[in-house]
């Protein structure tokens, strides 16, 4: 059987390879790529930072009626250590109907798909409208130096006249009230790291200490974890919910719609339990204490701790604007605590939905009960890289999961997962995505 018949037998052979970052030592996952696509007659080339950490390019010549459509993902995987698995996370091993491994949801399985969709596309001598270019990235996972951020930045002619790419994450099915919605990627929130220097009176590790920094950082972390920063109802989520609510219908379309209503948010978001913790960070700018640093001997009070803060913004805000609400949610001055941006990684300033309509056509197409709309991912992607060369990045890697499938519970978790059927329907989305393709 050919090997395009089979994309959960590539993703096998993907999740075998070792590519945990850090440290990466993607070349072995990329060259097995590499090799596989030039004995099929495809057009490769390898680009890299580190010679260990290459990435890869292929391309499919088209008619040249319409732009360049670009796929990409990245082979790079987060660690396993400490984890608990109940098959070796590098076995690739399918059990149940699901293929088992580090990387099967994130996301060699994606990558997998694109690879699929090429081999097919050339061994059936399918000519696109326009070029499609596979671009396989090393680093994403680890701020993407070796990998988006140097392609972008060293070799941007390989994305001349691309003004559309699909990549990670979206096209895969949750299901609310019934419905079985297709959420695709349009946007993503934005990179803001904070730095927190608390302060306060050091002292003698055995005297009282009401008003030490320490304090200060609890207060704070109370405030972080107990409370939100205000409501934003950015364009995309607007169009998401509106279009939820309108399928849904009744009092439960009624409600999730009154979650376009800040004064009436939060309160909806408690009572929607799972699902409401789902929109939390669609509609708010969230922060999480990530790195603590303070104190030097167990018998003396520190007089500062300082505090990092994995800070994760909606589409159009600035760092400025993050920390003035970080301020506002912890409720100290600045005698108290020290705010200061860390990493700012700017999201595309306005989103291009040109492509989207084609998208959700081709998902109504392999499941006419799905209900495609558009998403806002609350992580980071390559795809804020290649917007910085005005390419508007979907995030469609479409699969068609188990109703009690929880997506985002296994990417990077213990058992991460894929069903089989799931590689099979997203090769067949990619395909068709691309042999429909008109720009």
């Amino acid at each position: 059987m050919a090997i395009y018949e089979t994309p959960e037998r590539l993703l096998q052979s993907l999740i075998r390879f070792d590519t945990t970052n850090p440290p990466g030592n993607e070349r072995a996952c990329i060259e097995y790529i590499h090799g596989m696509l030039e004995d099929a007659g495809i057009m490769t080339a390898l680009y890299a930072k580190d010679e260990q950490r290459p990435n890869l390019v292929a391309r499919i010549k088209g008619r040249g009626e319409a732009p360049p459509l670009l796929l990409y993902g990245h082979v790079d995987v987060v660690t396993t250590a400490g984890q608990n698995w109940r098959y070796p996370p590098f076995a690739a091993e399918i059990h149940d109907g699901f293929v088992w491994g580090r990387g099967a949801l994130d996301m060699k399985g994606g990558v997998a798909m694109m690879i699929a969709a090429l081999l097919r596309l050339k061994a059936e001598a399918v000519v696109p409208s326009g070029d499609v270019i596979l671009l396989v990235l090393t680093d994403e996972e680890n701020y993407a130096e070796f990998g988006a951020k140097f392609m972008v930045e060293s070799h941007p002619e390989v994305f001349e006249g691309v003004r559309y790419a699909l990549g990670e994450f979206g096209g895969f099915n949750i299901t609310l009230a019934g419905k079985r919605f297709y959420p695709i990627q349009v946007a993503e929130k934005q990179v803001c790291g904070l730095e927190l220097k608390f302060k306060g009176p050091g002292g003698h590790g055995a005297m009282p200490a009401p008003e030490c920094a320490a304090i200060h950082l609890g207060e704070a972390l109370d405030r972080i974890y107990s409370r939100r920063m205000p409501v934003h109802v950015t364009p995309p989520v607007r169009r998401m919910i509106e279009e939820m609510a309108q399928n849904i219908g009744g009092v439960t379309g009624l409600g999730l719609r009154a979650l376009l209503r800040p004064a009436l948010t939060d309160r909806l978001l408690n009572q929607l339990g799972e699902i409401g913790q789902t929109f939390v960070p669609m509609l708010h700018n969230t922060v999480n204490a990530t790195i603590f640093e303070g104190g030097e001997k167990r018998n003396v009070i520190p007089s500062e701790i300082r505090v990092e803060l994995d800070g994760r913004m909606l589409p159009g805000f600035k760092p400025e604007q993050m920390v003035a609400e970080v301020r506002e949610l912890i409720g100290l001055g600045e005698e108290d605590v020290e705010i200061r941006v860390l990493q700012y990684e700017p999201g595309p300033e306005e989103i291009d939905m040109g492509l989207f309509d084609h998208l959700a056509g081709v998902l109504k197409r392999l499941d006419p009960e799905g209900i495609p709309v558009p998403y806002l991912l609350t992580a980071v992607t390559d795809g804020r890289h290649l917007a910085k060369l005005g390419i508007q990045s979907f995030g469609f890697i479409p699969m068609r999961l188990p109703q009690d499938f929880e997506f985002f519970k296994l990417a990077h978790a213990a058992d991460e997962r894929i069903p089989v059927e799931a590689v099979r329907f997203g090769a067949e989305g990619i395909y068709q995505a691309v042999r429909e393709y008109r720009g």
